[in-house]
């Protein structure tokens, strides 16, 4: 199915905005039938309002971080846990290549 980009009027703002055929073939495989009612801004505001987050960075960004000292470096670090004594913690480079050398 060919699709063409569509001018859509938000129902919510009343803004105009384009259904773009890249948008088309996404609700196409997850099986939506109608086209969207709201812009790109109403549609994030209204999720917003249903989930109490924006998205999933912006809770993954709020989380608790605690310092560290790299135990392969030597370089200060933050990791979202607390460390232990006895248990090396990684700055994020050199997690990289101990997890990789696994």
């Amino acid at each position: 199915m060919a699709f063409e980009a569509k001018t859509i009027s938000c129902c919510d703002c009343g803004s105009n905005f384009i259904f773009s055929v890249e948008d088309q073939e996404f609700f196409q495989t997850k099986g939506f039938s109608n086209a969207p009612k709201r812009c790109p801004a109403c549609r994030s505001a209204r999720k917003t309002e249903r989930t109490g987050v924006s998205n999933y960075t912006s809770s993954y960004n709020t989380r608790q971080m605690f310092p560290a000292t790299c135990s392969d470096c030597g370089k200060a670090t933050q990791v979202p846990f607390e460390p232990r004594n006895g248990k090396p913690v990684y700055c994020s480079d050199c997690y990289r290549k101990v997890s990789a050398n696994r």
